[in-house]
């Protein structure tokens, strides 16, 4: 009881010399981490690969497509984003960061290598990925198909 009035009395003496006191400003949300993915000609998995294939990550990071020569791009595969995501693509040759906005797999592929199997996912979240359903019933090129048939398995 002492403490109370204690505080109701401090709290009116500052209030009647005018001075107030504001609650301390929320901490900043935390920086996302930045996931490095390399576009190769030739990786662990064979021909036109992007290493890791399969990347898991959290809402807020960004993953960093880095090429290897100036003949491989990243971009998202239209039908393999979270709802809500907007397509984005990145220049030939040139590195692309890709941030992750919202949980769900993000397909990723390299434009001129896309039949020949270069394709990549991304799982931003805990899970269960909210797309996970669609995307195993898009239609892709056979290679593509196949490669990421092995990514969708690992998936959750």
């Amino acid at each position: 009881m002492r403490i109370i009035l204690a505080a109701c009395a401090a709290t009116l003496a500052t209030a009647a010399i005018g001075i107030a006191f504001a609650p301390a400003p929320a901490a900043p949300a935390p920086a996302g981490r930045i996931i490095t993915v390399h576009m190769k000609d030739m990786g662990a998995d064979g021909a036109m690969v992007f290493e890791p294939g399969f990347v898991k990550a959290n809402v807020g990071d960004t993953i960093r497509f880095v090429p290897q020569n100036a003949m491989h791009n990243a971009e998202t595969i239209t039908s393999i984003l979270p709802a809500g995501v907007a397509p984005s693509a990145g220049a030939m040759g040139k590195q692309f960061d890709l941030k992750l906005t919202a949980a769900g797999l993000y397909g990723i592929k390299c434009k001129p290598h896309f039949a020949m199997g270069m394709v990549a996912l991304i799982q931003a979240g805990k899970g269960p990925s909210p797309n996970l359903a669609a995307a195993k019933t898009v239609s892709l090129p056979p290679f593509a198909k196949k490669r990421m048939a092995a990514y969708l398995a690992k998936a959750s």
